[in-house]
């Protein structure tokens, strides 16, 4: 990342300018935590691992809670919450995630935890390419998305250490890297849906499928087309397929005719995406692997996997041989019920947060 010189009026990070603020005003990290729900911290002139650089990237936020603060003056209770693939803030608030985590007594009590909540590049209103760069954009990876979110943290909140770091699926293989890249901003992760492997086998097969399909859709155009690309969205909702459990999946259609109006549903739900926008989500997952350096990770770990997730088989063999470099990690696999649904458990907190809450007390 280049090191760049501030220009006056904006508070610069380690050669980052960041302006921070919820109305695109420049504040300082201490006016966007006192503005109580979130803002947008636009990064200037940020530069990514393959050597692009992007003049201003912006990075929109939510936050529950209040910060409080430890004798030396900094915030203790800050928690760090990462969505998955195509979803954005808003997740973590969807029910019945929203009340079963933050709510009263609940294991992230709004009133007990400063809860910081991104929209990931790519997502949501986070810089993407169908902001106007299209295929022009840089090509963000994993390791970017984990840097931006850091920048964010440490300098545009001014949070030393996080208490928690916790993702599901995308944001989990997110929080393996934190750990590794940053061991020392946060007490404790919590990985839900992403095992510390290089994606191999069906998962990335799959997930080449749909890259190609877009790239060698008719419409596409190399990334500057005039109209939505359609003919790449009939195989698509292969990677939804795999998210979902084999038992959901014949509940939600146990007949044909069931089944057709299902896959027609989620083909409407795929082309809610841009093209390009889902093109580089699938990509940015190239450089995942956090297995070469998993003895980096020094905090406490709960890595909360699911039985009947299709897409993170709990009975890969190599998992075992990562898992035994973690000794002082813990790693749960939440057992299936008729009510599961596979990879996408993690939207059932009723079968996960007493481990979460007994990991956090």
């Amino acid at each position: 990342m280049d090191n760049l010189t501030g220009t006056a009026g904006n508070d610069t990070f380690n050669g980052y300018i960041l302006d921070a603020g919820a109305t695109g005003t420049t504040l300082t990290g201490a006016d966007v935590i006192n503005g109580g729900a979130g803002g947008v911290c636009n990064i200037k002139n940020f530069g990514f691992e393959s050597g692009e650089s992007i003049s201003d990237l912006r990075l929109h936020y939510s936050t529950l809670g209040t910060p409080q603060y430890d004798a030396a003056g900094q915030i203790c209770n800050a928690v760090l919450l990462l969505h998955s693939s195509t979803g954005n803030r808003l997740h973590w608030l969807s029910e019945p995630l929203g009340s079963e985590l933050f709510g009263p007594g609940q294991p992230l009590d709004a009133s007990r935890y400063f809860i910081i909540l991104p929209d990931l590049i790519g997502h949501g209103q986070s810089s993407k390419p169908s902001d106007g760069l299209r295929t022009r954009f840089p090509r963000y990876r994993c390791r970017d998305m984990v840097n931006v979110l850091h920048l964010l943290v440490s300098q545009g909140l001014g949070i030393r250490q996080l208490q928690l770091v916790m993702g599901t699926s995308l944001g989990a293989m997110l929080a393996w890297l934190w750990g590794q890249m940053y061991p020392e901003s946060s007490a404790r992760l919590v990985p839900m849906g992403a095992y510390p492997l290089a994606l191999g086998g069906r998962n990335w097969i799959i997930r080449r499928m749909i890259i190609e399909a877009i790239r060698h859709d008719p419409s596409w155009e190399d990334g500057n087309y005039t109209k939505p690309p359609t003919s790449y969205l009939y195989t698509a909702p292969l990677l939804i397929l795999l998210a979902h459990g084999v038992q959901q999946l014949q509940d939600l259609a146990p007949n044909r005719h069931a089944a057709d109006q299902y896959y027609e549903q989620l083909i409407k739900t795929v082309a809610q995406h841009d093209a390009n926008d889902l093109l580089y989500i699938l990509e940015a997952t190239h450089d995942f692997d956090p297995s070469p350096d998993l003895e980096k990770i020094t905090t406490r770990v709960l890595a909360i996997n699911f039985t009947g997730d299709e897409i993170c088989r709990p009975e890969i063999s190599e998992l075992d041989t990562a898992l035994k470099r973690l000794p002082d990690a813990r790693f749960v696999l939440v057992p299936a019920t008729r009510q599961s649904c596979g990879h996408l458990t993690y939207y059932q907190p009723d079968t996960w947060k007493a481990h979460l809450a007994e990991f956090l007390n």
